[in-house]
């Protein structure tokens, strides 16, 4: 647990919380890798195995059942190596992400004090806001690289794209700029509130749990795990709509579901899906979202609490050194 009782935003300096959430994203992200690229199959994926009527038109598609089942199958097919697929934008986008979501959640609940005095908006009110505005802030800056990441995850034995840098390229080439924005509509709908609730309830476990003496030793995991399952389950529906609004355009049909419907805008895509799938078909993957949330939150925020600590502690050794 941390070593003070200071609030997220109480505690170091720029640097630190920068050098912190980069090193926390770059640790969590390849950690659970395997289940993000088990997700995104899964929500791909609009026929069900239960469901004989939806495997008309699968056009050589997979059929996935449940995070075990699906992770066979990728390993099978596939390969080990395909679990990480996509991890190099992801790394870079995770890296980017953690450092600018850390860094404007800290700016943010710092201007809210100083324009709104200091207890003025209640503490969970405070956090809701600086949540939210990291979480903007950092999708919107990070979303290219969550659409490559997503489309190379999306990848089955026959390569769309051969290369990082050749998938930027064709992107542009076929899509334009806007082809890197696909979905980010969906992402901020659902990060805003998201973000907003995970560090609401982050922020309001985190102080009481690290009193505690957790069997596992650390009470900043727990709230980090806390915080993302409630977090995740009630935004869900939008982050699988913008995953399958990722893989919209000339590519479509290339990816390992080579049945992936033709979607347009947030609202008309929940209605297909419905239509479709049924309520069921927006919380495909739900499972192992927030099997995959657990740890990589606690992941998250167990190292960048210990991060921060020890940039801390060295500079604050290097100060009484000189």
């Amino acid at each position: 647990m941390s070593k003070s009782d200071q609030r997220l935003q109480d505690e170091g300096s720029r640097r630190q919380v920068l050098a912190a959430g980069a090193t926390a994203g770059l640790i969590s992200r390849f950690v659970i890798a395997p289940l993000d690229v088990v997700k995104i199959r899964l929500q791909l994926q609009s026929h069900s195995l239960s469901d004989p009527l939806t495997h008309r038109d699968l056009q050589g598609s997979p059929i996935y059942k449940g995070t075990v089942g699906t992770l066979k199958s990728i390993v099978k097919n596939e390969g080990v190596a395909a679990l990480w697929k996509g991890n190099v934008p992801a790394e870079m986008m995770y890296v980017a992400y953690a450092s600018i979501q850390f860094t404007t959640y800290r700016s943010a609940t710092q201007l809210l004090q100083r324009a709104c005095g200091p207890d003025a908006l209640p503490k969970p009110a405070e956090s809701f806001l600086g949540g939210a505005a990291a979480g903007a802030t950092a999708t919107a800056t990070t979303y290219p690289l969550d659409l490559l990441r997503t489309r190379f995850a999306a990848q089955g034995n026959d390569r769309v794209y051969r290369s990082l840098w050749r998938a930027v390229a064709d992107i542009q080439r076929d899509e334009g700029t806007r082809g890197f924005f696909r979905g980010l509509t969906a992402a901020l709908a659902l990060i805003v509130p998201s973000m907003g609730l995970f560090f609401a309830v982050y922020e309001g476990a985190r102080l009481p749990l690290g009193r505690m003496e957790m069997p596992w030793g650390s009470g900043d995991a727990t709230a980090g795990v806390v915080a993302s399952v409630v977090a995740k389950t009630g935004v869900f529906p939008l982050d699988l709509v913008r995953k399958r609004i990722q893989v919209q355009g000339p590519t479509r049909s290339r990816y390992v579901h080579k049945n992936i419907p033709e979607y347009r805008g947030i609202v008309s895509t929940i209605k297909m899906i419905l239509a479709r799938e049924g309520v069921r078909g927006l919380y495909r993957g739900l499972t192992v979202s927030l099997v995959k949330a657990a740890p990589a939150s606690a992941v998250t925020m167990w190292t960048y609490e210990r991060t921060l600590n020890f940039l801390r502690e060295r500079a604050g050794t290097n100060a009484e050194s000189e």
